[in-house]
């Protein structure tokens, strides 16, 4: 079993023919998206053809939301996979309440975020602070207790900047705060479905759900992934296949770790061959440097396609 090529099958990296959009973020479950610039690269990179307009289009008439999900971080969620997941992967409103007391933020109450958004359509961070007397971090967290309540998720970004809207406004009701009984199997079925071979830690790390509470639902079962083929792949910054499991071991040499994650949040972009980091990559405007670890087969038509893909 060569496990790269089974992870890069079962994350789309092999860019699967006729696959669509929100086929493939359902597929991948959550896709992290944390920084606006890169989670369009990482779609891009698994979806034939995929082009900036469409993964608006997709964000505007909300089959794909950006939400806080997984480990309490950003990511795209399918629509219809929001009532059974987010319960299991909604903020934790003790995390934002400790950051909110460090912040000088007194008797902090989600729901002033939820009335201040209220029929008010999608507002940026600094329009929602002015609406809560509140500025910077204490403003997300803010908007994240109240999105611990279902009330809260992103809107499509203005200018660059995020936006954040009334969950009822945005999608007809607030979202279910509540898991379903079969829920962490459903979680369980569909993770390894995108990434496996996996193990309960490899979940837990994931999702940010207790590996106690993993373990039980984690049941033997055969899970048909084929092995890729031969791929290269330009993959952004903080893309799931970097991100997916308990360790990047299976896609970064020991002796390339630092240049790839050097600290501080950071998961630099990377050129990726079977499945194997083996460079890491920039790009300014549309220019790309790539800075090789080793001899790197022709990067044209990734190039070409990343060009295809930002217009230019």
């Amino acid at each position: 079993m060569d496990v790269r090529r089974r992870r890069v099958a079962a994350q789309l990296l092999d860019r699967p023919a006729n696959l669509g959009l929100v086929d493939a973020v359902r597929h991948l479950l959550a896709v992290q998206a944390q920084e606006p610039t890169a989670f369009p690269l990482a779609l891009r990179a698994r979806v034939p053809g995929l082009t900036a307009a469409e993964l608006d289009n997709a964000r505007h008439d909300r089959s794909i939301v950006r939400c806080w999900g997984p480990r309490g971080t950003l990511h795209l969620i399918a629509r219809d996979d929001l009532p059974w997941l987010y319960p299991l992967v909604k903020p934790n409103p003790a995390n934002s309440l400790r950051r909110l007391a460090e912040l000088g933020v007194s008797n902090p109450d989600g729901s002033k975020a939820a009335k201040a958004l209220d029929g008010q359509g999608p507002l940026t961070k600094a329009e929602l602070g002015e609406r809560t007397g509140t500025e910077g971090q204490a403003t997300v967290h803010l908007a994240m207790l109240a999105a611990a309540h279902g009330l809260v998720v992103l809107g499509p970004e203005r200018r660059g900047k995020p936006t954040y809207v009334h969950a009822g406004d945005w999608l007809g009701a607030p979202l279910p705060t509540e898991p379903e009984d079969t829920a962490l199997d459903r979680l369980v079925a569909r993770y390894r479905a995108a990434h496996e071979p996996a193990e309960p830690a490899d979940l837990a790390a994931w999702s940010g759900i207790p590996v106690s509470r993993v373990k039980p639902a984690w049941r033997p079962t055969t899970v048909d992934i084929k092995e890729a083929g031969s791929t290269v792949r330009l993959i952004p910054a903080f893309d799931e296949y970097l991100l997916g499991w308990r360790t990047r071991d299976h896609a970064v040499a020991p002796e390339h770790r630092k240049l790839v994650h050097p600290g501080g949040g950071i998961i630099r972009a990377a050129v990726l061959v079977d499945g194997r980091v083996a460079g890491t990559w920039t790009r300014t405007g549309n220019s790309v440097e790539v800075q090789p670890f080793e001899e790197l087969p022709d990067l044209t038509a990734e190039l070409e396609d990343l060009r295809r893909f930002g217009g230019k």
